[in-house]
């Protein structure tokens, strides 16, 4: 029989805030008190070994053409669509999203994963030195503020009908969950906050036990 021990979160290893992540996720099983794995996601044979994935922020345009150099992109498509729990923050949700446009240049044609059903505008908030902080209120998280760092942040500007809004700031969306995929703005890895982080490890759980028919 299997435990908790056994989850495996998966970091998609290619470029962005790839330590951050594993170090959230580390303090999210801690304090979950619940002794899971974190392994970092490169090729296609890697997501069939995880319970749940997180993409980190980056360079999105950088981390699509990696992925798809080491044809991870259908595997990752694949076991979204089939219920795998996903976290895509910043880039991570740029690579998520249907479709990518950017305020000056307009449709960027970037390849994408695809499963999350938003348009994304990219560097919605500004550039590098527009980077923020600010707290959100966030209901999925619970009560207290949650703590959103806004770097070269995208927004959402439209969502598929099974696009629930969990968070705005200034007027826009900057949080999104669709069912297994939750999608942000902004760097929850950053925040010294592993609520997030450990949202997506129980969603791994579930996912796990439903997989294995509990």
């Amino acid at each position: 029989m299997s435990s908790n021990k056994d989850v495996t979160i998966g970091v998609l290893g290619f470029q962005g805030d790839i330590e951050e992540n594993v170090a959230a996720t580390r303090q999210a099983l801690d304090e979950l008190k619940i002794d899971g794995k974190i392994q970092l996601v490169r090729y296609a044979e890697d997501v069939e070994k995880i319970d749940a994935l997180i993409l980190p922020g980056g360079e999105s345009t950088v981390q699509s053409s990696l992925a798809a150099i080491q044809h991870s992109l259908p595997s990752l498509k694949k076991r979204i669509s089939e219920g795998m729990p996903v976290l895509g923050t910043c880039a991570g949700m740029i690579m998520l999203s249907k479709r990518v446009y950017d305020r000056v240049i307009g449709e960027t044609k970037q390849k994408t994963i695809g499963n999350l059903d938003i348009v994304i505008e990219r560097n919605a908030f500004g550039r590098q030195n527009d980077s923020f902080e600010t707290d959100l209120k966030m209901n999925m998280l619970g009560k207290g503020a949650f703590r959103g760092v806004f770097i070269r942040a995208p927004a959402v500007s439209e969502v598929g009908k099974d696009v629930e809004i969990i968070a705005r700031h200034a007027g826009k969306i900057v949080a999104v969950k669709q069912k297994n995929i939750i999608g942000t703005s902004f760097h929850p890895e950053l925040a010294g906050d592993a609520r997030m982080h450990k949202q997506i490890i129980k969603m791994a759980l579930d996912f796990r036990a439903k997989s294995n028919g509990k």
